[in-house]
C-alpha cells in the first residue's frame, strides 16, 4: 500500500505544476504545440508619451510568421521606412534602404509566440542567453490572476524576469534594468487585452512602463491569423518590392 501511496505521489508530482522556468516552458510548449496560429496581421495604433505628458501618434502594418519573423512597415508604406526581424537579428530600413543589421533575440517575440511552434530545447536556450535564471521561480498575482514569475526570487526587480498567466499558460509581462550602469531604470512590459483565437490566444494591446512611467502603448486592430504569408516579406533583400500594397 505504501509503495502505491509512492507511486501516486510521485505521479502527482511530475504532472502538476512546473518546478522551475525549464518545466514551465514546456508546459507553454505542450499546452498549444498544434493548435497555436503559425501567421499574424495587424494594423498597430501607437501612442508615444514623453516626459512632459505629451502624446504623440503612429501606425505600423505588421505581419509575421512563426517562430522567429517579424516584418513591420511604417505608415504611410511609401514611406520606406521599417523592420524586419529573423534569424535572431535586426534589419532597419530608412527609404527603403537598409540601415543598420544588429544581433538581437526578439525576446517578446520568443515567449509571446514562438515559445509554442518551436521545439522546447529551442526557446529555452534563446532564453539562457537573454540571462533569465530559468532555475528561479516563484508564484505571484498579476491583474487580478496567478502568474508564475520566472528569473527571480519574489520582491526582486533587478534580475530580469518573465511573467505567466498560470491558467492560460501565455506570457504577460516582463520586467529588466534598461540604461546605463549606475543610473538603471525598471522597464516593465506589459501584453494586455487577451482574447481567444481558436484555442490560442492573442494579445491585442501592449504596454511599455519605464521608471514607473507609460512611454508607449500599441493596439491591435484588424487583425487576422492563418492567412498564407509570402516568405519574401522577411527577405531583407526584398523588403522595398514585398512590401504589402495594402
Amino acid at each position: 500500500m505504501y509503495a502505491s501511496i509512492s507511486l501516486l505521489a510521485l505521479t502527482l508530482g511530475l504532472s502538476g505544476a512546473p518546478r522551475d522556468g525549464r518545466e514551465l516552458i514546456r508546459a507553454m510548449h505542450d499546452r498549444y504545440a498544434g493548435s497555436w496560429y503559425r501567421t499574424l496581421a495587424f494594423t498597430q495604433h501607437n501612442t508615444a508619451t514623453d516626459t512632459a505628458g505629451k502624446e504623440t501618434y503612429s501606425t505600423w502594418r505588421e505581419c509575421a510568421t512563426f517562430p522567429g519573423n517579424l516584418r513591420i512597415d511604417f505608415l504611410p508604406a511609401d514611406s520606406g521606412g521599417g523592420v524586419l526581424f529573423r534569424s535572431d537579428s535586426e534589419f532597419v530600413f530608412a527609404h527603403d534602404t537598409l540601415a543598420r543589421t544588429v544581433p538581437l533575440i526578439h525576446s517578446l517575440l520568443v515567449l509571446g509566440f514562438d515559445v509554442y511552434v518551436q521545439p522546447a530545447d529551442t526557446t529555452l536556450a534563446k532564453l539562457a542567453r537573454l540571462g533569465i535564471d530559468l532555475g528561479a521561480m516563484h508564484e505571484d498575482t498579476w491583474q487580478g490572476r496567478p502568474v508564475y514569475v520566472v528569473g527571480a526570487a519574489a520582491g526582486d526587480t533587478t534580475h530580469v524576469q518573465f511573467w505567466v498567466d498560470r491558467e492560460r499558460l501565455v506570457f504577460v509581462r516582463m520586467l529588466q534594468q534598461v540604461g546605463r550602469p549606475g543610473a538603471t531604470r525598471l522597464a516593465d512590459t506589459r501584453f494586455e487585452d487577451y482574447r481567444p483565437v481558436g484555442q490560442a490566444w492573442l494579445s491585442a494591446r501592449v504596454v511599455f512602463v519605464v521608471g514607473g512611467r507609460p512611454v508607449w502603448r500599441e493596439e491591435y486592430v484588424d487583425i487576422q491569423t492563418g492567412q498564407p504569408l509570402d516568405a519574401s516579406l522577411f527577405d531583407p533583400r526584398q523588403f522595398a518590392a514585398a512590401r504589402p500594397k495594402s
